[in-house]
């Protein structure tokens, strides 16, 4: 998991499930997954089993917004106990490369 998302409380079981699953949703631009990227910034899962991600993009205005929308509903959706899934897209605060994994950083020949 990305070692850049900086979460204010620990993760439930459920939503560490939900990060895990997350992890398979690559960003198709840059063929690595979003957790990795350090765009996902938290998943909250209430007793309703309502998954709100929180979330940024590389750049507002990504063509690829619909495209990851989907795809991360889906993915959310289809962890046991989710009911539901809304996205809380973000641009505060903005993306940089310092938000990336190292993994990420030495996929994309970024490391120092």
């Amino acid at each position: 998991m990305a070692e850049a998302a900086e979460q204010s409380r620990p993760y439930s079981p459920l939503e560490n499930q939900v990060m895990t699953a997350l992890s398979g949703v690559v960003d198709p631009e840059l063929g690595l997954d979003l957790v990795n990227l350090g765009l996902i910034y938290d998943v909250a899962v209430d007793a309703a089993g309502l998954c709100t991600v929180t979330m940024t993009l590389t750049t507002m205005g990504c063509p690829l917004t619909d495209y990851l929308h989907d795809d991360i509903t889906k993915t959310v959706k289809g962890v046991a106990r989710i009911n539901d899934c809304k996205i809380n897209l973000t641009f505060e605060p903005p993306w940089t490369i310092e938000m990336m994994s190292r993994y990420a950083k030495v996929a994309l020949g970024l490391h120092g």
